[in-house]
């Protein structure tokens, strides 16, 4: 939840946005494995119609957790439940849209261009950097519903994942305990799928995170995917 972009990931966000691009325009067509990995190389590419056009998708949006910072792409929790779908054989392809420094109110204004095509699968993973500054959880809350909405009117079909987050008590017990209850309220009104704490296992234990204790390691990022994994397996099979 960094809230500046360095080169890594800097690179990491436009080459991602270059693949949604792709992604779009080309309806699949050039994707080879199920699992999309952000920085790669558009010589790994391959042209397959038949199958790859059938390909859904499964879009990760969040922050600097989703997109990877600090660590490499292929590293990243998304890439890696891209890598179990891959050896499903199930007929998925990964999408990482994390952005760092995201805000609830930056996911919210480019949420529009994100899902300009389907999606099957929509992983929310914002609000942690909004409370990590302390913003006002109403505007919070109103912004995590814009998003929300905004994807079930592009993509009324798809199913929408909600990442929970909690955040240090910095802010006071008040602001943290509300904080922590809005993921699960907001899951309860709109009917979505509740990872209730994306963190599960890594927050807080610093050998699973980097010097900064906020963004997990290579070892941290293993174990958030496979918490995403046993909410997103009975919902792609």
């Amino acid at each position: 939840m960094k809230f500046c972009l360095n080169r890594q990931t800097a690179y990491s966000v436009i080459s991602g946005l270059l693949i949604l691009l792709t992604v779009w325009g080309c309806g699949l067509s050039d994707t080879k494995t199920s699992s999309t990995n952000t920085n790669a190389p558009a010589s790994q590419a391959e042209s397959k119609p038949a199958t790859a056009a059938k390909k859904k998708i499964v879009l990760f949006y969040g922050n600097s957790l989703t997109a990877g910072y600090g660590v490499e792409p292929s590293q990243a929790f998304p890439a890696l439940v891209g890598q179990k779908i891959d050896s499903a054989g199930l007929n998925y392809t990964v999408v990482n849209a994390g952005l760092s420094g995201e805000t609830t109110a930056g996911g919210k204004s480019r949420i529009s261009w994100v899902v300009r095509q389907p999606v099957a699968v929509f992983v929310l993973e914002l609000g942690g950097n909004d409370g990590l500054r302390g913003l006002p959880l109403t505007a919070t809350r109103q912004n995590l519903q814009a998003i929300i909405d905004t994807v079930r009117q592009k993509s009324p079909q798809a199913t929408i994942v909600l990442a929970g987050m909690q955040i240090p008590p910095n802010m006071g017990t008040s602001y943290t305990k509300e904080f922590r209850g809005l993921f699960k309220e907001l899951a309860d009104k709109n009917k979505l799928i509740l990872i209730p704490f994306l963190l599960e296992g890594v927050g807080g234990i610093p050998k699973l995170n980097q010097p900064d204790g906020i963004h997990p390691t290579p070892a941290g990022h293993k174990i958030v995917a496979n918490t995403v994994w046993e909410v997103l397996k009975p919902v792609l099979k």
